[in-house]
């Protein structure tokens, strides 16, 4: 697949810096993917840190009971296999489900996370697996619940579920019936143009909730669809058998969370004394966990020596949250800023692939690894695409536009395109009839004033209403020269709406299913294709070359 790199023309954000190999920004995290021996170095951390680590054997059978709710595939046995192995290491990314696998994002970012497994086993000669974790814990339903597609006529469609009535559950945890998804299916078939690929793709979504899945089980099926052939392991955060698991670390993240709070708020000062800006800032008396209640799931702080909730609903000791951890491990929850640490307890991370806005999150962190006695992994930047359609490299080609000029400067090109049909220059015409009018108006304003002040403001408001008619004349002939032009005029919005949807990137927009339906299965094996690239970036796919 042909690729080329979309040069940023900002790059100061955290993340952005961080990819560029900003030295600055990388003493927030200590090392870098590109670095020579970086590879190597974070190997060699894990061996001597094993001890420290939940039993791979006991993580291991935990993903593969997982697994079993999901479609069967030969390279996700294989991938188990070798995670048994004591020798093995992960690359891992995660994300909230989507809806029908949800925006295009997450599809990088498992691919991301494939190809960096690939690359490292070969780079280091010892088994190293593609995991990606599904966040179900979270309770931010409408994250999960949509899906956006372009129809027939161009605009933009979300499809959506919504979340039933009652507290906010974590995603994992809220049912869904059958009647929700067959009205969601109901409305993508309604929404996809009629294509000869859209039967078979509503027939695999319908084969997925037939038996009304939550979201996040729903999506980790359609997520085997798509790269079980490549081995990619898959775990719910909320999968009760590894808060079993967990259990120990979520013990010393209680125990301690005073000290966790103290390094992350020393994270938070090496951040801003870097004149960096913080993703977000830590509540004070924060314990940085939740705990899953009848009332939904709960954000925990500390008073008085207690955990309890802002609003009153739970109130626990320090001993009583050690006893749930024992107890009821599936009750606790990590957020943000501590489910790095405990994916790195649970799982041999050698790298993780993040988002811009959690590379962000976890600038912060590395204090709280070392009072863990954790240390970083690499940090690999997800990679970035836009997929630029074949119909549409063929308008840039009509309007002599760059994919680039396309995606930053739509609205200033479309303008300049425009005025350069005006055969009769009426911007220029009206411009000097205004002109000669004030200049005409001019001595009536002056004589008026001196017959009688009180006329001066009549005057110049009727001078305004005659500049307003010409304004008129000459906005309703600007929309003539448009109404000529309509159909080259909607070309350009599907430009827009193809490379930049609702002003936002095409991978944030639209669903992986959007473009299921236009190329078929073929077009997720485009994507093996694609190089590897350790700093990540934001790449142009020509899809003319690549289909």
């Amino acid at each position: 697949m042909n690729t080329t790199y979309f040069k940023e023309t900002n790059p100061v954000s955290l993340a952005e810096r961080y990819r560029l190999e900003d030295p600055e920004v990388l003493a927030l995290f200590g090392s870098h993917p590109a670095a020579p021996g970086a590879w190597e170095d974070r190997a060699a951390r894990l061996d001597a840190a094993a001890g420290r680590r939940a039993d791979p054997r006991r993580v291991a059978a935990a993903i593969r009971d997982y697994h079993r709710s999901l479609p069967p595939s030969d390279a996700v046995d294989r991938s188990l296999t070798k995670l048994e192995q004591e020798d093995s290491l992960v690359v891992v990314g995660g994300q909230q489900a989507g809806l029908f696998g949800g925006a295009l994002l997450i599809y990088y970012k498992a691919l991301s996370v494939i190809q960096a497994a690939k690359e490292a086993e070969q780079r280091l000669s010892r088994p190293v697996v593609p995991v990606f974790w599904i966040a179900g814990e979270d309770h931010d339903f409408d994250e999960a619940n949509h899906a956006n597609v372009q129809a027939s006529g161009g605009e933009v469609r979300r499809v959506r579920i919504e979340r039933p009535e009652g507290p906010r559950l974590a995603v994992s945890r809220t049912p869904l019936t059958q009647e929700q998804w067959a009205s969601a299916l109901q409305e993508l078939a309604s929404q996809l143009p009629d294509t000869e690929f859209k039967p078979g793709l509503l027939d695999r979504l319908q084969s997925h909730v037939a038996d009304a899945p939550s979201l996040s089980l729903a999506f980790a099926r359609l997520l085997v669809d798509w790269f079980g052939g490549q081995g990619l392991l898959l775990l719910d955060a909320d999968d009760p058998n590894l808060r079993t698991l967990e259990g120990p670390m979520f013990r010393e993240l209680i125990e301690r969370n005073d000290d966790l709070e103290g390094a992350l708020k020393a994270g938070e000062r090496v951040v801003l004394d870097k004149g960096l800006s913080l993703q977000a800032e830590i509540a004070p008396d924060s314990a940085n966990l939740f705990l899953h209640h009848e009332q939904g799931r709960l954000l925990l702080h500390k008073e008085n020596g207690r955990f309890i909730d802002r609003r009153g609903h739970v109130s626990y000791s320090c001993q009583e949250m050690q006893q749930l951890t024992a107890d009821h491990p599936d009750l606790l929850s990590t957020n943000a800023l501590t489910r790095p640490l405990m994916q790195d307890y649970l799982l041999p991370v050698l790298a993780a692939v993040l988002g811009p806005s959690e590379l962000a999150y976890w600038g912060i962190l590395g204090p709280a690894f070392r009072e863990f006695e954790l240390s970083v992994p690499l940090l690999l930047p997800r990679q970035s695409f836009t997929f630029v359609e074949a119909s549409i490299v063929k308008l840039l080609d009509k309007y002599s536009l760059s994919v680039q000029e396309a995606i930053e400067e739509w609205e200033t090109r479309r303008t300049q395109w425009l005025g350069e049909q005006d055969e009769w220059q009426l911007e220029e015409q009206f411009l000097q009839v205004k002109e000669q009018f004030k200049a005409l108006y001019a001595p009536v304003l002056d004589t008026v004033s001196q017959l009688q002040p009180g006329l001066a403001k009549l005057a110049e408001n009727n001078q305004d209403k005659i500049l307003d008619q010409i304004e008129y004349l000459q906005s309703r002939s600007s929309d003539a020269i448009a109404k000529r032009h309509e159909a080259s005029l909607r070309q350009w919005d599907r430009i827009r709406q193809s490379l930049t949807p609702l002003g936002k990137p095409q991978e944030r927009v639209y669903g992986t299913v959007h473009f299921l339906n236009r190329y078929g299965p073929g077009w997720l094996s485009l994507w093996e294709s694609v190089p590897f690239d350790a700093n990540g970036g934001h790449r142009l796919v020509d899809a003319a070359a690549a289909i």
